[in-house]
């Protein structure tokens, strides 16, 4: 598991009993976990196996397919299930428990309308002709994130 620091600041009142009510910045580091290389590489095969089953085909763009992957697998490492990245759940946990979100989502296996653009049907306009990615296709376009 790597850990990332990812900076911002936030305005927090001084401190300082000379200047009361006055603001200043400063910097607070939140962590960010990356997903175990184990479950990137289960959801990669996993994501190639389902795109070829359901006769759907992988973004034009890598970086999409990589990002959503990652992000499955992230979800698999934290709730134990690949709960859809590209949506704001309230409770994840219980949004797991449900299995409406879990991919392949219902409206993918039902409609194959996949919100994160990670199955495409071929008429579709962002669809490429892939059906495959590589651990290192992934690992390189979502390097810098």
């Amino acid at each position: 598991m790597t850990l990332q620091a990812s900076p911002f600041a936030v305005a927090l009142p001084s401190l300082s009993p000379a200047r009361p009510g006055r603001f200043h910045r400063r910097a607070i580091v939140r962590a960010r976990v990356e997903p175990s290389e184990k479950s990137v590489e289960i959801m990669r095969k996993f994501s190639e196996q389902y795109a070829r089953r359901s006769g759907t085909y992988f973004c034009t763009d890598k970086a999409v397919t990589s990002v959503v992957i990652k992000g499955l697998a992230d979800h698999k490492d934290s709730l134990g299930a690949p709960l859809c990245p590209c949506r704001h759940y309230d409770d994840k946990a219980a949004e797991v428990s449900q299995g409406f979100w879990n991919c392949p989502c219902v409206p993918m296996r039902e409609r194959k309308e996949c919100h994160c653009m990670l199955f495409l049907t071929p008429e579709n306009d962002f669809a490429g002709t892939d059906q495959t990615i590589s651990l290192d296709e992934i690992q390189e376009a979502t390097a810098n994130m």
